[in-house]
């Protein structure tokens, strides 16, 4: 047999991502909680569009109203349509008897109006009667597209700063060891609180008064420690190994020896602590938006929504708590379930 057509006939090996999804894609709990991560991310981009629960601020119905699955109520209905005035005819003791039907048929016009605000909550309204549905979902919109985009930027800068530390050394190395230390040396919470006081009340409050960037860049800035110093080891560990070595030697640069050669070689390490950030930080910016220091106040996210209910309690009205938290549980236990299921899938060791 030729040789071409023996390389042909020969199995061809699955590459690495190849392997990593057949692995992922066996581990039944990771697929259902990639199946609830697509669910809310394809909510998060319908609400982003506009598609789903653009009108989140319109009043639909009653101040506080209780959740329900089956529209306004009977008797809310009844009350609202009031008494009828009498159908006879008392034009000859009544000179404004001829009006009566008119303003009968207005009233009830209006009345309509009033009970159709009674629609159906299934979770219930607000303090001014919104939908606390539509605002758990754009609450979820703003959640986890500050969680996302911090975890990028989070791991753009620990992986930059990890990937020269570790392939230099030397001084460099050492430089940025120093602004490790710097940033670490400060309590984590308190960096966060700082920087938000100072995105927020300080000269550029007024420039980003109306954007979530203040919460994206504070949790970026503050969280790439951790990445960075897994992948500075990681660096540390391959640049010396032969395939770097043969690669330097067929005159690849040094950026090509870092981003093209060993990078791949360690992303797995940099998707897991990408995908730990995203709740990571999710849960950083609910915090921040309970204490008022996060997304603007003509916004909601599952934080304001908590900081709203905590007056509420007080009422008995429980229902947006119990919303903001339903979703937020069932997001972040399927991203950490799936994070986890992402480390077995691409850990090198069982490949």
């Amino acid at each position: 047999m030729p040789t071409a057509e023996v390389a042909v006939a020969l199995p061809k090996s699955p590459n690495v991502w190849a392997q990593a999804w057949n692995r992922l894609r066996d581990d039944r709990v990771g697929m259902v909680s990639l199946c609830i991560v697509g669910v809310f991310l394809v909510m998060v981009l319908l609400a982003q569009v506009g598609l789903l629960a653009g009108q989140w601020q319109r009043e639909v119905g009653e101040p506080f109203a209780p959740p329900t699955f089956v529209g306004a109520d009977a008797k809310e209905a009844a009350k609202a349509e009031g008494p009828k005035l009498p159908n006879v005819d008392l034009s000859d003791v009544d000179p404004l008897a001829p009006y009566y039907k008119d303003w009968n048929e207005r009233a009830s016009r209006v009345k309509t109006v009033d009970t159709v605000k009674a629609a159906t909550l299934p979770f219930g309204g607000d303090r001014i009667g919104r939908d606390v549905l539509e605002k758990a979902v754009k609450g979820a919109q703003v959640s986890i597209m500050v969680g996302i985009a911090a975890a990028f930027l989070a791991t753009i800068i620990g992986t930059l700063l990890g990937a020269l530390a570790g392939y230099f050394g030397g001084k460099v190395g050492d430089f940025l060891e120093w602004v490790y230390n710097v940033f670490t040396s400060i309590p984590y919470i308190l960096l966060i609180f700082a920087l938000a006081a100072v995105f927020k009340y300080g000269p550029m409050g007024k420039v980003f008064s109306s954007s979530i960037a203040p919460v994206v860049i504070i949790l970026g800035i503050v969280g790439w420690t951790g990445i960075y110093r897994l992948v500075r080891a990681e660096y540390i560990k391959h640049r010396n190994r032969e395939y770097v070595r043969a690669a330097e030697a067929i005159g690849a640069t040094h950026m090509s020896r870092m981003f093209v050669h060993i990078l791949p070689n360690v992303s797995h390490v940099v998707l897991v602590q990408l995908s730990l950030h995203v709740v990571s930080f999710i849960k950083a910016e609910v915090i921040l938006s309970f204490l008022g220091l996060g997304v603007p106040i003509d916004m909601v996210s599952w934080g304001t929504m908590l900081a709203e209910s905590q007056t509420e309690l007080v009422l008995g009205k429980w229902w947006q708590l119990v919303a903001a938290t339903a979703f937020m549980a069932t997001f972040v236990t399927a991203f950490a379930l799936l994070t986890d299921a992402l480390r077995d899938a691409l850990d090198p060791k069982l490949r």
